[in-house]
Parts: C-alpha cells; structure tokens; sequence
C-alpha cells in the first residue's frame, strides 16, 4: 500500500476548485499561494494508491465577495 500526503494549491473558477500545483512541502505550497491574486485555498491532502483518502483546507486567502 503506497501513502503519500501533498500539499494542494487550489484557485476558483467560477463555482469549481481547480487545482493549480501540487507540493510536497508545505513551505513552497504556502509561498505560492501568497503570491496568487485570485481566490485560492492551501488543501493538505492525503493519498493511498493513487486515490484520495483524507483532505483538510489548511487556508483561504483572496477575493471572498461576490462581484455584481
């Protein structure tokens, strides 16, 4: 059984999460996700055999009302 766990950068387009990159380490996850102007999230998530098993939203940053 191969587990891994990787940090998620994830940016919202329109009503969906779409992943923008994946890391292993969490301190080159968290600096990109300082540096997008969108609204994004930083997801811990953790994988077994290739499917996702466990996913916790460490943080959301940017834009968080809606535009007329």
């Amino acid at each position: 059984m191969s587990r891994f766990q990787q940090f998620e950068v994830l940016e919202l387009v329109g009503s969906d999460w779409e992943m923008v990159a994946s890391f292993r380490d969490f301190e080159v996850a968290s600096a990109l996700l300082r540096h997008r102007s969108t609204r994004v999230r930083l997801v811990g998530a953790v994988y077994e055999d290739g499917r996702l098993v466990e996913q916790d939203v460490i943080a959301e940053v940017g834009s968080t009302r809606e535009q007329p």
